[in-house]
């Protein structure tokens, strides 16, 4: 059976002007694929076996390459977009015809040049596209990675209860916690980060943050100018709740006590049953 999106070793059955035609076996009812003049190597002959990958042309029929494409069926990678239009993109995939991501597919907006990381599948109308959904059960998870080595990754989707998928090294599955800031990562994005767990099931745990006697500094900085936003006067404490902490200040209810500890000792601030107040 010609298997759409795969590579398959088939058999040269007939040779044409504009190229020669390729089946599973010679039976005569075998179902047979063109492979076009300009891709057939040289001296192939009828009988020889040729091992092409299965597309669909710009008609909409089933056609062979011996080009080897950036993806097969189930599988995923990223490319480049080379064009968008108002139902979706166009990615450079190694093969004349472009490989096609439908806006409903995106899981952010893409424009000319951007990278994206996709799997190819078959749609409805038995045609291959790329979809930028789905990636996080293909990611591996046997990450040659330990705790507090630093890794680069690729932010594929964020999920308000769990945090931002990131794929490490475009391979690995990772993720950036829900408490940590997510405001200023965009899908795409090729970040850098400290592995912080690596789980039984092999999934990478990551932070953005450096280790915690070092971030405290920049977290000091950082309430500091809040509270200086606020006039002076932040309207709670910490012991606010964890997502009031993380909607105004960006950090998570740990890291602020820790920044606010600081700036008590050094007597920048006073702690109120209800606020934060900078010392006069």
């Amino acid at each position: 059976m010609l298997q759409l999106g795969e590579k398959q070793t088939l058999v040269v059955v007939k040779r044409v002007e504009f190229g020669v035609y390729l089946a599973e076996n010679r039976e005569k009812d075998a179902k047979r694929v063109l492979l076009p003049a300009k891709q057939v190597p040289e001296f192939v002959k009828t009988g020889d076996s040729l091992e092409v990958f299965l597309y669909k042309d710009s008609k909409d029929r089933m056609i062979a390459t011996t080009r080897q494409p950036a993806l097969t069926l189930g599988n995923f990678g990223v490319l480049k977009v080379s064009e968008t239009n108002r139902i979706g993109a166009f990615l450079d995939w190694g093969l004349e015809k472009e490989l096609f991501l439908p806006y409903k597919e995106q899981t952010c907006q893409v424009k000319r040049g951007d990278e994206v990381l996709v799997r190819l599948y078959v749609d409805k109308s038995e045609r291959l596209c790329a979809s930028m959904r789905g990636i996080y059960h293909l990611l591996s998870q046997n990450p040659p990675y330990r705790v507090e080595d630093v890794v680069k990754g690729r932010v594929y989707e964020f999920s308000k209860n769990f945090g931002a998928f990131v794929a490490v090294d475009d391979k690995y599955s990772a993720l950036i916690p829900h408490h940590e800031d997510h405001s200023k990562l965009k899908i795409g994005q090729i970040i850098e980060a400290r592995v912080t767990e690596v789980k039984e099931d092999g999934k990478l745990t990551l932070t953005l943050r450096q280790k915690a006697y070092l971030q405290i500094e920049e977290d000091a900085k950082l309430v500091l100018k809040v509270i200086e936003e606020f006039a002076g006067v932040l309207p709670f404490n910490d012991k606010a709740p964890a997502e009031v902490i993380m909607r105004d200040v960006g950090l998570s209810k740990n890291a602020f006590k820790r920044a606010v500890g600081h700036l008590y000792k050094e007597r920048i601030i006073e702690i109120t049953d209800k606020s934060i107040r900078l010392v006069k």
